[in-house]
């Protein structure tokens, strides 16, 4: 490896050390939870269920009063939301799915296995004790930790919430990005293109990017390569953002403006040549208290570093405790042999195998400025540095489905 280069595993974990977990909460109810960050822990208020209940449209019995060619008289019906009487002895009561067990009741024979007639049953099958019956408590028990500070709020979550009868809960603020990018080359979007021009695909690419791992694009600027436009645009969105997220501009060119402009507020840009390929060139500052990570200009390196280097660091400042997302492995399948001095991360896609690992394809053009492979792919296939590997070997996989969300 060449010592110049910045391990990817140590860039990774110092951009994840670059900021702090929120100081601040606020409370929203439910349902405007989806996405958010837990800022408490949370215990069960009540058993759930809350008293043992029919997971069956049946029949309450007991046990013990079960014979062949026995007759049980029904003694009542009952229904969801209903109270039931006490189970006389060798009489059934009718139960449906989520009726409250009645007392003496120990058993539900489901309505497929009995016969009713002239206001009494038989059972056509031998019941089993217990069978049916949902415990009291047995899903959740009352006080038990059931969420921690840092969970993100999903529905199953949400849902947990809900059957606690929780109607609001702590969290914290969304993160708000800023997002700069520069170069008189770029053109916005719904723009006419001059000559020697490319269209900015970096700003709308980030922004939903932050968008997808749960953050608040505050806003999304393009400066022009003069000192004045690129200081106005940092002093706007230092302003209001958490986080900026910059792209270009960060070598040692003539018009590569964004580390004097930097330093010029208070900032030291420590500038690294990440062990990766691709996205080799990345830099990292403090202004302001808050971190400004530049990325390379390349559309496609640029989306691989935010997946791979920068969301840890938003986790981070979401306040979430789960800041790396787990690594799976799958099976390369290539007709080429690859062997990088850096670490090299292909774009595939992951495909289900009945052998076992899941076949990793990779996208037929590997370039960096290939930017039809990232709506095709599915997540990077890892290449280890200064290894060689081919067809079949195994590979670690970022799912983009984790390391993007």
């Amino acid at each position: 490896m060449n010592t110049a280069m910045l391990d990817f595993d140590d860039a990774q974990r110092r951009l994840s050390e670059a900021g702090n977990a929120p100081s601040t909460t606020e409370t929203c109810t439910l349902f405007d939870a989806f996405g958010r960050v837990l800022a408490e822990d949370i215990v069960a208020r009540v058993d759930l269920p809350p008293a043992d209940n029919s997971a069956m449209d049946g029949y309450a019995i007991r046990f013990a009063d079960y014979g062949p060619e026995r007759a049980l008289p029904v003694q009542q019906r009952c229904f969801a939301g209903q109270t039931p009487e006490a189970l006389k002895p060798e009489q059934t009561i009718r139960l449906f799915t989520g009726c409250v067990m009645p007392d003496g009741a120990d058993t539900i024979v489901m309505q497929e296995n009995v016969v009713e007639q002239d206001g009494a049953i038989t059972l056509t099958q031998v019941p089993i004790l217990g069978e049916h019956v949902r415990k009291r408590g047995e899903d959740v028990e009352q006080d038990q930790q059931i969420l921690t500070t840092g969970t993100v709020l999903h529905t199953g979550q949400i849902a947990l919430l809900a059957s606690q009868g929780i109607h609001e809960v702590k969290v914290y603020p969304r993160l708000k990005v800023g997002i700069l990018t520069t170069g008189d080359e770029l053109v916005n979007p719904g723009q006419p293109l001059g000559p020697a021009q490319i269209y900015n695909s970096n700003g709308a690419m980030l922004a939903g990017l932050v968008a997808q791992i749960g953050g608040v694009v505050c806003q999304t600027l393009h400066a022009a390569d003069t000192h004045e436009a690129i200081e106005s645009a940092f002093l706007t969105l230092l302003a209001e953002c958490d986080l900026v997220l910059t792209v270009g501009g960060v070598s040692v060119g003539e018009k590569d403006l964004v580390k004097p402009v930097l330093e010029l507020l208070g900032g030291t840009l420590d500038l690294w040549r990440v062990c990766m390929k691709p996205g080799k060139p990345v830099a990292l500052a403090q202004v302001r208290n808050k971190p400004v990570v530049c990325l390379p200009g390349n559309p496609v390196s640029a989306f691989v570093v935010f997946g791979l280097l920068v969301s840890p660091l938003v986790r981070r400042l979401q306040g979430r405790t789960d800041l790396f997302p787990p690594i799976c492995y799958g099976r390369l399948r290539t007709s080429k042999s690859f062997h990088e001095t850096r670490e090299e991360f292909l774009r595939v896609q992951c495909k289900p195998s009945r052998s076992g690992l899941p076949a990793l394809v990779p996208y037929e053009l590997q370039g960096s400025a290939i930017i039809s492979a990232l709506p095709w792919a599915s997540g990077l296939a890892r290449i280890p540095v200064n290894t060689t590997v081919s067809d079949d070997d195994v590979v670690a996989y970022y799912d983009f489905a984790h390391w993007l969300s």
